[in-house]
């Protein structure tokens, strides 16, 4: 009769653990072994009663576009679509993550989290926001009372389980571009600065892609102003001595970014369409500032901004070849058709500066839509 003393029987049970550890391990580690119908618990769900299916199936993430155009104030949807080769034969509870980084080129910040039919948004975007869902597999975002500042890249996030895929898009509105200097001269403006200057006249800092369309377009400017991303660029049509020199040809000139506190700079500054109307007022006779400011109010309206008056230009066709007085307390008019007397032969907003405020012009007068607010 054999006999096994204690010892022995301890060694046994403990090399048959370490077996069944190593089968385990080397199983989980080849997936080829694992058959079609094997099902595994959902831990991260925390769910007993919820099994997923892991029969090899690949997730993918896809947008229609990279890119969508839309108009301020209006409603945008962001394409995303995921789906699975080979296809699962019923609909998947997966997360959902929309997150935006702006132009500014600074922290990514989330937009709206879902997970099945259950969602939340977050920020600036808290209420403006949702999921399509017309599909199974659709998670495109709408958007609704779009923003100057909602451009940006947004990114398209579908997790599930282990897999986690995305996609981008990036958001943009049409508009215009226009130069602005602060009211004591040429390179007054930090980054901030910058900012807050555009701010001021309805509008935003422009993108590079913004300054580059415009150039596009025909714009021709020779001094270095700030860009979104923290750069300083200007925009060269008729390349000159003054500008660069004529050796070097056409084209978005860059000084590279530059700091944001120490140095200062004009800004280019972008508009987009408008919710009222710009008009011009000048009553029996032409007004200092803040008669031309008070005159607005009794129609009804407010003295109008720099970025209304190039709004009203390119998209209403403001055509009008009186200066007047603006905001920010300079002197402006807008022409759509070039004519005689009217300055250049080209269409766009002359500038007169800013003059003492004792000075007398007509206004520029800006009034919202109130049956779209």
């Amino acid at each position: 009769m054999l006999m096994i003393n204690r010892r022995e029987v301890y060694c046994l049970q403990l090399l048959l653990l370490l077996g069944t550890h190593l089968v385990l391990s080397s199983s989980a580690s080849i997936p080829t072994t694992v058959p079609d119908d094997f099902l595994y618990h959902n831990f991260l769900q925390r769910s007993e009663s919820k099994e997923v299916k892991g029969g090899g199936e690949k997730l993918h993430v896809d947008s229609a576009q990279s890119l969508v155009t839309a108009d301020r104030d209006g409603n945008s949807t962001l394409p995303c679509t995921f789906w699975y080769e080979p296809a699962f034969g019923s609909p998947r509870e997966v997360r959902v993550k929309w997150s935006w980084l702006p132009p500014t080129g600074e922290v990514e910040m989330d937009v709206l989290v879902a997970i099945g039919s259950r969602s939340r948004t977050l920020g600036e975007f808290r209420g403006r926001v949702h999921l399509r869902q017309d599909f199974p597999g659709d998670a495109a975002l709408v958007m609704t009372d779009l923003r100057l500042n909602d451009t940006g890249r947004y990114r398209c996030e579908v997790v599930d389980g282990l897999e986690d895929k995305s996609t981008s898009v990036f958001l943009d509105l049409y508009g215009v571009v226009f130069p602005y200097q602060h009211p004591r001269g040429r390179y007054q403006l930090s980054f901030l600065g910058a900012q807050q200057a555009c701010e001021e006249q309805d509008a935003t800092v422009a993108t590079f892609a913004q300054l580059h369309q415009s150039w596009k377009e025909g714009m021709n400017w020779c001094n270095a102003g700030w860009l979104a991303d923290g750069t300083v660029q200007y925009p060269i049509t008729q390349p000159r001595v003054t500008c660069g020199g004529h050796s070097r040809g056409p084209g978005v000139r860059s000084y590279g970014s530059r700091h944001r506190h120490l140095h200062r700079y004009d800004v280019f500054c972008f508009s987009s369409s408008l919710r009222g109307k710009v008009f011009y007022l000048q009553p029996s006779h032409k007004m200092t500032l803040p008669e031309a400011q008070l005159t607005c109010q009794e129609s009804g309206a407010e003295i109008a901004k720099v970025g209304q008056l190039y709004s009203a230009w390119r998209f209403a066709g403001l055509d009008h070849c009186e200066a007047g007085w603006l905001a920010d307390g300079s002197v402006r008019y807008a022409i759509s058709r070039p004519r005689t007397n009217c300055g250049p032969p080209e269409p766009g907003v002359r500038s007169f500066g800013f003059p003492p405020p004792q000075q007398k012009h007509g206004v520029y007068c800006y009034k919202p839509d109130i049956d779209r607010e």
